[in-house]
């Protein structure tokens, strides 16, 4: 995997450089601003990048809205520190493959990494209830088809319980410890949770749930 990295901070830079190298990870290029990452991304082929949001002169917002209008489908990962709701949903729209907090835990940054370039959308779990939101603005017009209701249903109630837990964006190492079950046990049924509801990642799952009625006051009240 090679990574492209485009931030501002050069703290940051290496030191997302120093995490991702000591997994194994081959970092393509580590550019401070937006004008050098899209040159960087023409120029080094990464299989991903690394956005941040907030950059002067170039945002990040602007930097993915000008290398997918230049032609470079990469897979973008947005990581910063806005937990803006109009940060997430215009990344999103501009075509970023998924949205992370720089406070999340280094250990779920790589496997967030191979699920974007698997095609997967990978938003970070606090922001579950803003993604929600979003996406019932963008389809208030539109019933729930059918076929999902009844995939839902389909759910036994330990799956729907851990549903509900993913729902208000909890870890599975926190559902497992309010469940008093092992992180294994967990994987498991959020496997089949999955399977079941015909979705590739959990925070589908999450909207799924909340469009539902599933775990919605929790996560309006975070």
């Amino acid at each position: 995997m090679r990574v492209l990295l485009i931030d501002d901070h050069a703290l940051v830079r290496k030191g997302l450089e120093a995490l991702l190298q000591s997994r194994g990870i081959e970092i393509a290029g580590a550019v401070g601003s937006g004008k050098e990452g899209i040159e960087s991304a023409k120029r080094l082929n990464p299989e991903i990048i690394l956005l941040d949001v907030n950059m002067p002169e170039m945002s990040g917002l602007d930097t993915l809205r000008a290398l997918r209008e230049q032609g470079i489908q990469t897979p973008v990962l947005m990581l910063t520190m806005s937990r803006e709701e109009k940060d997430l949903e215009g990344a999103l729209r501009a075509g970023a493959q998924g949205y992370l907090l720089k406070d999340m835990d280094p250990e779920e940054l790589v496997p967030a990494l191979k699920d974007a370039i698997q095609g997967k959308n990978v938003v970070a779990k606090e922001l579950i209830g803003s993604l929600t939101r979003i996406v019932q603005g963008q389809s208030t017009s539109a019933a729930t088809p059918p076929e999902k209701t009844s995939l839902l249903a389909d759910l036994t109630p330990r799956e729907t319980e851990i549903l509900e837990h993913i729902a208000e964006g909890q870890s599975n190492k926190v559902i497992a410890r309010e469940l008093d079950i092992t992180d294994g046990t967990v994987k498991l049924h959020v496997k089949s949770i999955l399977r079941k509801l015909n979705v590739h990642s959990r925070v589908e799952a999450a909207v799924m749930a909340v469009e539902h009625g599933i775990g919605s006051k929790k996560i309006g009240n975070k």
